[in-house]
């Protein structure tokens, strides 16, 4: 068995440390901005679980007899924009199209062009500092770990 990290997670010859560290840092960077997609998508699902409940609301308070109040909720709610001229769909694809996209790819770029395209360089050598060879638990890869037919080659 060896107990290596994968080539892929290896560093390439000729790349410093500076590199290294510099690539790790736009790794994590993008790790927030993919967070922050998430809380994007989840604000997309909850306005629309809103818009289908202001609509039960609405049908509510008019059947309760508040025609006033469900004419306002009808105008005033029901199929508002929550930003200008923006539904939750428009703005995920904004972002998806504009900045995430254009971030995506610079990431990769930087990848390519400086790890040869090898990930997590950064990540992989930090776990070569932090681990205990032959201990179980800390493997190198999951190649490594015996007895797991997931695992097993």
């Amino acid at each position: 068995m060896d107990d290596q990290p994968s080539p892929e997670h290896r560093r390439p010859e000729g790349v410093t440390d500076e590199t290294v560290e510099a690539v790790g840092k736009v790794s994590a960077a993008l790790d927030h901005v993919e967070d922050a997609r998430g809380h994007l998508y989840a604000f997309h699902r909850l306005m629309g679980s809103a818009e289908s409940t202001f609509e039960e609301a609405e049908a509510l308070v008019r059947e309760a007899g508040h025609e006033d109040l469900a004419d306002a909720l009808d105008r005033d709610v029901l199929g508002q924009n929550p930003l200008p001229g923006m539904w939750s769909f428009q703005m995920v694809e904004a972002f998806d199209d504009g900045f995430y996209a254009r971030t995506k790819g610079l990431h990769q770029r930087i990848i390519d062009e400086l790890t040869a395209g090898r990930r997590h360089v950064f990540e992989a050598e930090m776990k070569e500092l932090r681990r205990t060879r032959g201990r179980e638990g800390h493997e190198a890869k999951p190649a490594d770990v015996e007895g797991d037919p997931e695992y097993d080659d």
